[in-house]
């Protein structure tokens, strides 16, 4: 750990709104203009800062949402409020849980914001066995999400902020392709490691999505793929003056690897 600090010198946050920026300029930045249109940005706590949402250039993106603290802790609550339409929303879930309620602040509240930005808040109580927080007022749970979408109602805004989560799912994938331990002490190794795994991750689902479309193993995970299809014992033979690849005998998955490959061949 001494080693790493001293290659890398310094501390910076995850709520680091110049990083997020210099992000999505890059990940902008790689797609077609007419494209560009088309993007939807959403992001968690981290980057759902006011000078993200000022700076980054939202203008060539339909949508921008992230997860953001709630703009004043000592507001009132959802539904309390004057001029704020608190909307009950009952879940279908097999313990009891009280309803939450949904509050869209009016625009005038939130100083600093960009313009046609707005802040949406939830309250509800936390599920069974979750510990409360120091924020938590009387038992409730407040979270908010920023978007500058408008046509949409809250139900279905609130949908596809949470549907941000299959992130996570990408994150674990790359931890089992190779980011779960950094081997080296240097940071330079590390960095050229880092490198390699997002190259396979990147081979993996390019690889489900164009040999595997339309079949389970479009949705399987780095461990099933590798134990199914990639650690097959297999040789190549000639005959004929032709290649084959000969598969073991009686193998479970042949015919998908078959599939597969057939798909990836050039026409």
């Amino acid at each position: 750990m001494k080693r790493w600090r001293a290659a890398a010198p310094g501390s910076a946050g995850s709520n680091n709104a110049a990083d997020h920026i210099s992000v999505l300029d890059a990940a902008l930045a790689q797609l077609p203009d007419h494209e560009r249109a088309q993007v939807l940005v959403r992001t968690d706590t981290g980057g759902g800062s006011k000078t993200s949402c000022t700076t980054s250039p939202t203008s060539v993106c339909s949508t921008a949402s992230g997860s953001t603290a709630c703009p004043d802790r000592r507001s009132p609550q959802p539904g309390t409020a004057p001029g704020v339409a608190g909307r009950p929303r009952r879940r279908r879930r097999t313990t009891r849980r009280r309803p939450s309620r949904r509050a869209d602040p009016l625009p005038d509240t939130l100083r600093g914001w960009p313009a046609g930005m707005r802040v949406i808040a939830r309250r509800e109580r936390p599920h069974p066995g979750a510990q409360l927080r120091l924020t938590d007022d009387n038992g409730w749970r407040i979270t908010c999400f920023a978007t500058n979408t408008r046509g949409w109602s809250i139900p279905d805004l609130e949908v596809r902020h949470r549907q941000r989560a299959r992130a996570e799912d990408r994150i674990r994938n790359l931890k089992d392709t190779g980011l779960t331990n950094l081997p080296f002490h240097g940071f330079d190794q590390n960095q050229i490691w880092l490198e390699i795994t997002l190259l396979a991750a990147d081979l993996l689902v390019w690889t489900q999505v164009l040999a595997f479309h339309g079949q389970p193993a479009r949705l399987w995970e780095p461990k099933r793929l590798r134990l199914r299809l990639l650690a097959v014992a297999g040789r190549i033979i000639t005959s004929g003056r032709r290649r084959f690849l000969r598969l073991p005998r009686g193998w479970p998955w042949s015919d998908l690897i078959e599939t597969g490959w057939t798909a990836l061949q050039p026409t």
